[in-house]
């Protein structure tokens, strides 16, 4: 028999370099299950992704154990990359912090497209640019 699910919890940490430090040490305690095993196997399963953000999606059974699920990087961390840039604009209307051209946002909605609400390439591509002029981006 499966066992019973009793709480999922979504956490984002660093490819490789998890730490029980706060965010995410904190966040793991309120659940019980074992912070250090948790890390462990995290960075073993993200060491490839090293710099990088990686969501995970935790489920957690009734007696402690836990299973996850490694999610892409979000799409702002994928654009930020691409026009070597550490931050959006806080003013995207007006100030513009960098150009991404049409390739760029097809290579980025196919690694997202797993995670994306989309049903085809061409979708993902209008989520990816939507997220771009929202960061202060030209897409050109």
């Amino acid at each position: 028999m499966a066992k019973k699910i009793t709480k999922k919890v979504k956490v984002q940490a660093m490819g490789g370099a998890a730490t029980p430090a706060p965010p995410l040490g904190p966040t793991l305690g309120q659940t019980g299950i074992n912070i250090g095993e948790f890390i462990k196997r995290f960075n073993d399963a993200t060491k490839d992704m090293r710099g990088e953000v990686v969501p995970a999606e935790i489920s957690i059974y009734e007696d402690r154990s836990f299973d996850f699920v490694l999610k892409t990087s979000p799409a702002s961390q994928l654009i930020l990359k691409a026009i070597g840039k550490d931050k959006g604009s806080g003013t995207p209307n007006t100030a513009k912090v960098g150009k991404i051209s049409k390739a760029q946002i097809k290579e980025i909605a196919e690694k997202k497209m797993a995670d994306l609400n989309a049903k085809d390439l061409e979708g993902a591509m209008r989520i990816i640019e939507g997220s771009a002029r929202s960061m202060g981006v030209d897409v050109k």
